[in-house]
């Protein structure tokens, strides 16, 4: 099942961003996928925002992680230098802990991943628009897609 979401603005991205941040709990996980520039960064952003987070959030390219105290904790993982790598960042204690975790470039570390999670590819179609393809893996976010989109 693959839910599709397109916005034509900054802020519906940053809206849309924000309204999924209200559904999730500890342990779920999404992940994003889309070309340099597409979003991943600004949507996270957003996300993080719907959790009360109020540190700057930036991409943590360097780091592999960065973590938020907010409403919900967050883990967010920027996994692009990890191609290639067969390095155990203690996958277990990040998807399964008390935070909420978002992945950029999950592809790269596709093995590692919780079975389910939300999967969204952000595709650019304008300067500020963008096609969102949530694919839900397991019941509980089939649910949060579709409350999300209502």
């Amino acid at each position: 099942m693959i839910f599709e979401k397109q916005v034509d603005t900054l802020e519906e991205t940053q809206a849309l961003a924000l309204k999924l941040a209200t559904f999730v709990e500890p342990q779920y996980t999404i992940t994003l996928e889309g070309d340099l520039g597409a979003g991943k960064t600004t949507f996270t952003q957003s996300f993080a925002k719907g959790l009360g987070i109020k540190r700057t959030v930036n991409s943590p390219t360097f780091t592999i992680m960065k973590q938020y105290e907010g409403r919900i904790a967050l883990n967010h993982l920027d996994v692009y230098r990890l191609e290639n790598s067969d390095e155990d960042l203690g996958w277990d204690e990040i998807f399964y802990g008390d935070a909420v975790t978002i992945v950029e470039w999950a592809h790269l570390i596709e093995d590692e991943l919780p079975k389910e999670r939300l999967a969204i590819e952000i595709t650019r179609i304008g300067e500020t628009s963008r096609k969102f393809l949530l694919k839900p893996m397991g019941e509980k976010y089939i649910r949060l897609c579709e409350e999300l989109l209502k």
